[in-house]
């Protein structure tokens, strides 16, 4: 029994040390007692805790029934009573620095798992933080570049107005040139229009000089 305990707590201390310094065998530790805190591990565990702590509970009481039982009778302790009460006392210390080791391992690795998962977490959220710093960097890349087509689309439409504004003119003098050439027309038709009035005029005249000579040489010649 002493031997198994020595054996015992050798292990826990073994499993101690692995969980204070970083290793590759402290990754199986903490995969070993994960796999044993799953399924009915832990009913197992608390099983065989109970049952080492009523063994020595026993073992506490047996020291006392021999203590007391001596200083009842106001004897000394016998060889055999002080070699009992030693091996009870032995296993006794042996049991519960068992237990507390047990206790420390399993404070130890939940408190490595927490930090794990926190760490974890961390992690995740420096990545989205950084994914979100990226997100604004890229958005205000893409502001800038929307600012700047905004700033060229304004520039260009400025310059369609200006030339809409001369085409404008242009058209407006264009269609001055056209009224001017247009009346201009109208005198030029209404001015060929009183000449050839003139020319019939004259040449009805000039017809009835020549009839009216004509006439007169007929009489003539009579």
């Amino acid at each position: 029994m002493i031997q198994l305990l020595f054996v015992v707590i050798l292990s826990e201390m073994v499993l101690i040390l692995a969980f204070l310094f970083r290793t590759p065998f402290r990754k199986l530790v903490i995969l070993g007692l994960d796999q044993i805190k799953r399924g009915r591990g832990p009913v197992v565990v608390k099983t065989v805790a109970a049952t080492v702590f009523v063994v020595l509970m026993t073992n506490v009481y047996s020291i006392v029934k021999i203590r007391g039982s001596r200083i009842d009778k106001g004897a000394v302790l016998s060889p055999t009573d002080q070699v009992l009460m030693i091996k009870h006392l032995l296993d006794a210390t042996l049991m519960g620095c068992s237990l507390f080791l047990a206790l420390m391992i399993d404070r130890l690795h939940h408190y490595i798992r927490e930090l794990r998962i926190r760490r974890k977490g961390m992690e995740a959220l420096k990545k989205q933080n950084r994914g979100s710093e990226d997100g604004k960097s890229s958005s205000l890349d893409k502001m800038k570049v929307l600012e700047n087509e905004m700033a060229t689309l304004h520039t260009r439409l400025k310059q369609l107005e200006s030339e809409i504004e001369t085409k404008t003119k242009d058209v407006h003098t264009a269609e001055s040139s056209i009224l001017a050439l247009r009346k201009q027309s109208e005198g030029f038709l209404l001015e060929y229009d009183r000449l050839l009035e003139e020319n019939q005029n004259l040449k009805h005249q000039l017809q009835s000089v020549d009839w009216k000579i004509s006439r007169s040489g007929s009489k003539k010649d009579s």
